[in-house]
């Protein structure tokens, strides 16, 4: 497996709503980094491995869904960096396991199980120290990579397109899709004054993630990791392009999806990506941007997902 990431590239989307609505485009290829460790799950894993390195640790634990993108790049980058990986997935075990699992496994993950009442109780000390007990001493990183490390790593996005975009590229609006309010912390911490950041939750009701975001930008700010800026940029939150919530799609949105990667060669993932380009689009058309504006929406990966996503999308079509 190779240790050598590329720099994302940036790609610019010859969209006639785009042209129409007066607004340069282009997107933040962080997908393109790793075969196996890219999109924003590099960047919240980077500063945990470090520390667990920092620390002596030699397995790191972790938590997610059985299709999740950051059980994934876990164990893949456990592989990479010579750490033993342990992967906590909620609910039952199911066999054969889906590809997700299937990669995790061939990494050397291993994986254990709990019931989702446990599960719930993923960030209390009780079951950590549960976890402890039953693993040993290893490092743990929250669902997601979603803590102060992960933020931090964050910071360090958007500083990719810079070098790539030169000084004519300042770009007024960031999007991207939001899970876990991680994402959005770190860019919004590394932004430039007048720049703003829109993220678009990909869960239902998704308007809660503003609190996680203003408690990750307070920690974070009033801990001892580097911060670009004193306080962060303004942000907001576009809660109407969940598609019905977290790993929902519907016909509208896959074909959206389809035909956007054919006409400008860009995959994106269900779950995540697709969501946000097909709000940004959206928006467009409803004048949403203002003329002259420059947008850079971040491609955050996760095109492993796509093949269980189908895999049980034709499942349920044969029902």
């Amino acid at each position: 497996m190779s240790l050598t990431f590329i720099a994302p590239p940036l790609q610019q989307i010859n969209s006639e709503i785009a042209r129409h609505a007066g607004v340069e485009l282009y997107v933040l290829r962080l997908d393109l980094m790793h075969p196996w460790v890219n999109g924003n799950k590099w960047y919240k894993l980077k500063y945990n491995l470090l520390e667990a390195k920092e620390k002596n640790f030699t397995t790191l634990l972790t938590f997610g869904g059985a299709y999740s993108n950051h059980i994934y790049a876990t164990a893949a980058a456990g592989n990479l960096f010579g750490f033993r990986t342990i992967g906590v997935i909620r609910g039952e075990e199911r066999l054969p396991l889906n590809p997700t699992l299937s990669f995790a496994v061939q990494q050397g993950m291993q994986l254990a199980y709990l019931n989702r009442e446990m599960y719930r109780q993923r960030n209390t000390q009780a079951l950590e120290e549960y976890l402890r007990q039953r693993f040993g001493e290893v490092f743990i990183i929250p669902e997601g990579g979603s803590n102060l490390n992960g933020v931090r790593g964050c910071t360090e996005i958007i500083d990719r397109a810079m070098p790539t975009a030169g000084y004519a590229y300042a770009f007024d609006r960031i999007c991207v899709a939001c899970g876990t309010a991680t994402t959005i912390a770190g860019i919004a911490l590394s932004l430039h004054e007048g720049q703003r950041a829109i993220a678009f939750p990909v869960l239902k009701n998704g308007a809660f993630l503003a609190q996680e975001i203003e408690s990750l930008l307070t920690n974070y700010l009033a801990s001892d990791l580097p911060s670009p800026y004193s306080s962060p940029a303004s942000w907001e939150l576009v809660c109407d392009y969940h598609f019905g919530g977290y790993a929902k799609v519907n016909d509208e949105l896959l074909v959206f999806s389809q035909q956007f990667s054919e006409e400008h060669g860009l995959p994106l993932d269900y779950v995540y990506t697709a969501k946000m380009f097909y709000g940004v689009m959206d928006l467009l058309q409803q004048g949403f941007f203002s003329k002259g504006n420059s947008l850079l929406l971040v491609h955050t990966g996760g095109l492993q997902g796509n093949i269980g996503m189908e895999e049980r999308l034709q499942r349920v079509s044969k029902i």
